[in-house]
C-alpha cells in the first residue's frame, strides 16, 4: 500500500461485510416500527400505519419513528453505496492475481461475503418499500413470488460458489490448508445461505395464498437446514485446528459469527412457525417462541463472550481498530451486535410481553430494550469508525494523477 493510499485500495471480498454490516443496522432500526407502532391489518408495520402512529402518536412515539425512518434511510443509502463500489471493486480483482491465489487456497470462501451482502440489501430494500411507499401492502402479493425467485437466484450463486469451493478440497486433496482453519472463517458459507433462508421465509410470514406460504416454507426450510448443518460442520473442523494451532488474530472476530447466524435462523424459524399457524393451522404457543428466543440469546452470549475474551487477550482492538493494522476482516465485529440487538428486541417483546412476563412499556419492558438499542447505537459507531479507516484517504494526501 502506498503512503497516500487508503486500506480499502487493497481489496479483499471480506470488504462485502461493510455493505452487510450498513443493511443489518437499517433492520435494528426498524425494530423501532416493528414493535412499538400498531400494525393490526398485516404482520409488519407498513407506511399508512407509521404516518397514522406519526401523526396522533405522543411525542416520544413521533421521536421513536423519526429516528427509525432516518436511519433506515441512512443505512440503506450506506448499503447500497457499499455494495455497488464492492461489485466495482470485485470485477477488477478478479481479474489480478490475488484473485487467482485466493480462489486456490482456504480464503476461497470469503467470496461468499457476496450473496450474503446482496440477500442483505434485498431485504433492507423490502423494508424501504414497507416504511416509504403508500399503498405497498395492497399490491404485496404480486411482490412475494418476485421476492421468492430473487431470493432463489441469490441462493444458487451460493451454493454454486459453495460447490466449486468443496468440489476443489474434497476432490484434489492436500489443497485445504487444515493449519490455517483456526477460526469460523469457513462458517461464511453458513451465514450466506441462513441470509438467503430468512429472506425466503418472510413470504411465509406475509402472504395470505397458500402456495406462496407453502413454497416459501419449503423453500426456507430446506436452505435453512443446509445453513445449519454446515455451520456446525465447520465449527467442529475448525474449533479443532483452534484447539492444536490457538486462533488466527487476523480471523479472531469470526468467532462470533455464530451469533448473527442464530439470529437469522431464529427469525426464519418464528416466520415459518407464523405462516405455519395462519395458513395451515399448525398452531403453538407464546411459550414456545419465549423458549426459542431465550435458547438463541444463551448461545449467543456464549460465543459473544467467547469472542470478546479472545480478541482481548490478542489484543485485537489495538492492532486493527486503534493501531496502524487495518483489515477487512474487522466488519465481521459489526454483525454479533446488530444481531444480538435484533434477537433482544424479538426476545423482549415476541418473548417476554407476549408470555405476560414483562408489561410493554413498563420500566423493565425499556431498561431491557436499553441495552439492544446501546448494542445498536455502539455499532453505527464502530460502522463509521471503520469506514473512516479504510475508505478515508490519509492526512495530507494528494491525489496521484493517472499516467
Amino acid at each position: 500500500m502506498t503512503p497516500h493510499s487508503r486500506p480499502a485500495d487493497t481489496y479483499s471480498p471480506l470488504y462485502f461485510l461493510a455493505s452487510l454490516g450498513a443493511g443489518g443496522l437499517a433492520v435494528t432500526f426498524f425494530m423501532y416500527l416493528m414493535f412499538w407502532v400498531p400494525h393490526p391489518n398485516a404482520p409488519v408495520p407498513v407506511f399508512e400505519d407509521i404516518a397514522g402512529a406519526f401523526n396522533s402518536g405522543t411525542f416520544a412515539m413521533k421521536s421513536g419513528i423519526a429516528v427509525a425512518v432516518v436511519g433506515i434511510a441512512a443505512m440503506v443509502f450506506l448499503n447500497l453505496k457499499m455494495l455497488f463500489w464492492n461489485f466495482a471493486e470485485l470485477g477488477k480483482f478478479a481479474k489480478t492475481g490475488a484473485y487467482t491465489k485466493l480462489v486456490n487456497s482456504n480464503g476461497e470462501t470469503q467470496l461468499l461475503a457476496m450473496p450474503l451482502a446482496l440477500a442483505m440489501t434485498v431485504n433492507g430494500l423490502f423494508i424501504v418499500g414497507l416504511v416509504y411507499v403508500p399503498g405497498l401492502w395492497g399490491i404485496v402479493e404480486y411482490l412475494f413470488p418476485a421476492a421468492l425467485v430473487t431470493f432463489a437466484i441469490i441462493g444458487m450463486i451460493a451454493f454454486r460458489r459453495i460447490g466449486f469451493f468443496l468440489g476443489r478440497v474434497l476432490s484434489e486433496g492436500g489443497v485445504f490448508d487444515v493449519t490455517a482453519n483456526n477460526s469460523f472463517a469457513q462458517l461464511l458459507p453458513a451465514f450466506a445461505l441462513s441470509m438467503v433462508a430468512v429472506g425466503l421465509s418472510a413470504p411465509a410470514a406475509m402472504s395470505t395464498v397458500p402456495a406462496t406460504v407453502g413454497i416459501s416454507l419449503v423453500l426456507s426450510i430446506f436452505v435453512g437446514t443446509i445453513a445449519a448443518l454446515y455451520a456446525l460442520v465447520a465449527a467442529i473442523v475448525a474449533f479443532n485446528s483452534m484447539l492444536h494451532h490457538g486462533t488466527a488474530k487476523e480471523s479472531a472476530p469470526t468467532l462470533m459469527i455464530v451469533v448473527p447466524i442464530l439470529t437469522i435462523l431464529g427469525i426464519m424459524t418464528m416466520r415459518q412457525d407464523h405462516g405455519l399457524h395462519t395458513t395451515f393451522e399448525g398452531h403453538s404457543d407464546m411459550a414456545s417462541t419465549l423458549l426459542l428466543t431465550t435458547t438463541i440469546l444463551a448461545v449467543q452470549a456464549a460465543f459473544a463472550a467467547l469472542g470478546m475474551l479472545v480478541l482481548r487477550r490478542q489484543k485485537y482492538a489495538d492492532a486493527y481498530l486503534r493501531g496502524d493494522g487495518n483489515s477487512p476482516g474487522a466488519y465481521a465485529l459489526v454483525c454479533p451486535g446488530v444481531a444480538l440487538s435484533v434477537m433482544m428486541h424479538f426476545w423482549i417483546n415476541k418473548g417476554l410481553v407476549a408470555a405476560g412476563i414483562i408489561a410493554k412499556f413498563g420500566i423493565l419492558y425499556w431498561g431491557l430494550t436499553a441495552v439492544a438499542i446501546g448494542f445498536q447505537v455502539a455499532m453505527v459507531l464502530l460502522v463509521l469508525h471503520l469506514n473512516r479507516r479504510h475508505f478515508r484517504k490519509p492526512s495530507g494526501a494528494t491525489p496521484v494523477p493517472a499516467e
